[in-house]
């Protein structure tokens, strides 16, 4: 038995592609690029993108579950392609963004040491 019909499987995935697209790639990219490059609110940041890393592979594994389910192809779709592009896109910027951190850490200590120079 499928778990919802077409109509719900486009429910759920314009659902989900909002809230991981608006919400963990907007907040994330709009908040985080800036404030990273001035190094404040690291754990935020960083925490939105681990959240959404962890929220995309549990998608995926929820894909995973409907494909040994025998689940149709829209009851898979919506979980596997939100699930894949959050985990491939916040999982290639994570690094990034903390990369970027240790700059604006390592800009912040050049310049404590020369006020002191």
């Amino acid at each position: 038995m499928e778990w919802f019909d077409e109509r719900t499987a486009g429910l759920i995935g314009g659902i989900l592609g909002a809230v991981f697209g608006a919400g963990f790639g907007g907040i994330g990219g709009g908040v985080g690029g800036p404030l990273a490059a001035q190094g404040k609110a690291k754990g935020f940041v960083l925490g939105i993108f681990l959240t959404a890393i962890v929220c995309g592979v549990a998608l995926l594994i929820t894909a995973v579950v409907a494909v040994f389910d025998g689940q149709p192809y829209h009851v898979i779709m919506p979980f596997a392609l939100v699930g894949f592009v959050t985990t491939v896109v916040m999982g290639a910027l994570y690094p990034v963004v903390r990369k970027q951190y240790e700059r604006a850490e390592n800009r912040r200590l050049d310049a404590e040491s020369l006020r002191r120079a």
